[in-house]
């Protein structure tokens, strides 16, 4: 089991990030909502959708740099 999830992680970099990320920012969402019952049904969902998409958009920025440096690499063996 723990191969599987290591060479997943390591064909698909970003989707494996934005999955972690997006687990870990949906418990921290869970455990610091107010629990006196003020949000809504509705409210959770978005609030879950977004923090994902948040997740997402933060996986998308750090693989950046990632294809800045095989830009880079790939320049340098060129040259």
């Amino acid at each position: 089991m723990l191969t599987k999830l290591k060479n997943f992680a390591e064909a698909r970099p970003r989707l494996a990030s934005w999955i972690f990320l997006a687990v870990g920012m949906v418990v921290i969402l869970i455990i610091s909502a107010p629990k006196d019952g003020t949000l809504t049904i509705g409210n959770w969902i978005f609030l879950v959708v977004a923090t994902i998409g948040l997740a997402g958009l933060c996986a998308w920025i750090i693989g950046w740099e990632e294809g800045d440096g095989k830009k880079d690499a790939d320049e340098a063996k060129s040259a």
